[in-house]
């Protein structure tokens, strides 16, 4: 597999990740150092992404779509630009909220040569009509 299949495999993974509720999976594709930024909050890692999507599931199921636009690996580092969008349906019922915009996420080759996310630049907001 090449590193560009790589890497757009472990976004298609972390989608139907995300979809199913499945933290689990989540978790090992991201470094222990990870840093997320997102519009109006401090950049926050691992355990803080963790306690929010575990307090989420329950509440809200996820449908994404998108893909990398622009893969570009050098050595054991690669960035990736995306363009996204995130419908998160309350389960209670209630109006869906649709996400859209860009990210720019580096990763980071493991030990074991996978490819891991270490730093993710998440610019969604919600989607105008």
């Amino acid at each position: 597999m090449t590193d560009d299949s790589a890497i757009r495999e472990l976004q298609r993974t972390w989608f139907r990740a995300t979809e199913d509720g499945d933290i689990a999976t989540i978790s090992g594709l991201m470094t222990d150092d990870i840093v997320f930024l997102t519009p109006g909050r401090p950049p926050f890692g691992r355990q803080e992404f963790i306690e929010s999507f575990q307090g989420m599931i329950d509440h809200v199921a996820m449908h994404c779509n998108g893909e990398y636009e622009e893969i570009i690996v050098t050595g054991d580092f690669a960035y990736a630009r995306a363009r996204l969008e995130i419908i998160v349906t309350p389960k209670s019922g209630g109006i869906p909220k649709h996400l859209s915009g860009n990210t720019l996420s580096i990763l980071r080759r493991s030990t074991d040569g996978k490819w891991k996310l270490c730093r993710d630049a998440n610019l969604l907001t919600p989607k105008s009509n």
